[in-house]
């Protein structure tokens, strides 16, 4: 295994155990915008690490027959988890028991490496261009979520889960986990895409380029 091709499986690894293992999951039960550190720190940091080292050392691993078909099963699934967790008393529950906090966070994780794994595996146009329309749709509704957090007038969740952190109080502190999802949830899915649509620009420029040589190699 080449160290400098690892290093970002390896980085993503450690990055979900001091999450995990850390202060912060005990926080994350008590207050909401340490909860959402936590779920984007997951989703948006550690789970495309691990997508990209994995396809870095195994280039030849899996990649789907339909990738409409999975980048929309990709996208639903993690629309579902991040909406489904954030429901009142869905939150709620996964703050009240530990193993339904397991069961969210491990949800949180398969739906991040599903999705980013639909998005950067892809290699032809056509794979390429879902991979970016699927971020695209990804940054629109996390951004959304962030925002309803932002403007909700008072505490969304039971009180006992929003104690508030970091010095804010309970409606502060919800308001600044909104922001999070809306800023830094949407944001990594937007340069994501606009990668992906480079991309495929260049890919687009360069097999014309071909065309054009090989059409003047053979001449009239």
């Amino acid at each position: 295994m080449s160290v400098t091709k690892g290093w970002p499986l390896a980085a993503g690894l450690l990055l979900l155990s001091w999450l995990w293992l850390g202060p912060l999951a005990d926080m994350a039960r008590r207050a909401f915008s340490p909860h959402m550190i936590l779920h984007l720190g997951v989703v948006v940091v550690a789970a495309p690490l691990i997508v990209i080292g994995l396809l870095r050392l195994f280039p030849g691993l899996w990649r789907p027959r339909r990738p409409l078909l999975a980048a929309l099963a990709a996208s639903a699934f993690e629309f579902v988890v991040v909406w489904g967790w954030h429901a009142p008393a869905m939150h709620e529950a996964a703050a009240r028991w530990v193993s339904i906090f397991a069961l969210q966070q491990f949800s949180f994780l398969v739906a991040g490496l599903a999705l980013w794994w639909i998005c950067l595996a892809g290699r032809d146009d056509k794979e390429i261009a879902i991979g970016a329309v699927a971020m695209l749709f990804t940054s629109m509704h996390m951004a959304m979520l962030g925002v309803l957090l932002v403007v909700a007038p008072t505490l969304i969740y039971a009180p006992e889960f929003c104690l508030g952190a970091f010095g804010l109080e309970p409606v502060a502190d919800q308001r600044l986990g909104g922001g999070l999802m809306a800023l830094l949830g949407a944001l990594p899915f937007v340069v994501g895409g606009a990668l992906l649509a480079s991309r495929l620009a260049a890919q687009e420029r360069a097999e014309g380029r071909r065309a054009e040589t090989t059409g003047f190699a053979e001449g009239p």
